[in-house]
């Protein structure tokens, strides 16, 4: 952990100091078994508060994919789907910090976890968004290229005709594969630079440079684990939304109680 007094918060400098990238422990399996019991250990602390980030999320979602069908822009759900579970630690950043206060024993409520949360837009957590949003817009115009280049002689008026112009015609095939190559890449990039740089913003005062170096690092280093753990997100995240978002209620908290307790586990702890 830091230095700071355990009664405190996180850092709220709007100026974080800029620093040498951390060392970086090497992660296991066990550490990844480890960091999941803690994190539903947290959950079961606090189901509501922790619940109350789930449902904010899946209502997200429901309302953003209920636009994209009113704006008639169908082709739109397919990579929006996809790119939904790479925006979590935004909305798990609340949960790291209740991590936090739950591993030093102390009280806390409402106020305390959303004030944390208000304060991030005066540190490094914004240009972490500003990131987090170029990639996905690349994502978004690269699947919208593809898709203008492959399908250009399809039309699909609505939800039911994209899926079998997708799924069961030849250039369908073609463009889920060139779509989902660019994907991958993409969703790793976001993943290697945001693994542990979200909760460690929270925690340290660091900028966000130094935050995503880091996080590169501690994938570097621990390449087959850091791609299991990215496994484990995708496939339980992208579960959760099939009965109509719903599993995200308790399927976010535990992901982002368990992202605060592997991200203490790849990094040491700042020395006072």
């Amino acid at each position: 952990m830091t230095s700071r007094d355990p009664a405190s918060g996180p850092p709220d400098d709007p100026t974080p100091q800029q620093g040498s990238i951390p060392e970086v422990n090497k992660v296991t399996a066990d550490d990844i078994t480890a960091s999941l019991k803690a994190g539903f250990s947290d959950f079961l602390a606090r189901p509501f508060m922790s619940g109350f980030f789930g449902l904010f999320y899946a209502v997200f979602g429901l309302l953003f994919v209920w636009t994209l069908v009113w704006l008639k822009m169908v082709w739109m759900i397919i990579p929006a789907v996809i790119a939904f579970p790479l925006v979590a630690p935004f909305a798990a950043a609340g949960l790291y910090e209740m991590s936090r206060r739950l591993q030093k024993g102390e009280s806390f409520g409402w106020s305390e976890i959303l004030t944390v949360m208000a304060n991030q837009r005066k540190r490094e957590m914004g240009w972490m968004a500003f990131v987090t949003l170029f990639i996905l817009w690349v994502w978004f115009y690269q699947f919208r290229t593809v898709l203008v280049i492959v399908l250009k002689d399809s039309s699909f008026s609505d939800l039911s005709g994209f899926f079998d112009t997708v799924l069961f015609t030849a250039p369908g095939w073609t463009f889920l594969a060139i779509g989902s190559c660019v994907g991958a890449f993409l969703s790793a990039v976001l993943f290697s630079v945001t693994v542990v740089a979200m909760p460690m913003l929270l925690d340290r005062e660091v900028d966000f440079i130094s935050a995503m170096l880091t996080s590169l690092r501690v994938v570097q280093e621990n390449p087959v684990v850091m791609l299991g753990w990215a496994a484990i997100i995708s496939v339980t995240m992208l579960l959760s939304l099939v009965p109509a978002f719903l599993g995200l209620i308790f399927t976010l908290p535990i992901l982002g109680h368990t992202t605060w307790h592997l991200y203490q586990r790849a990094l040491p702890p700042v020395e006072a």
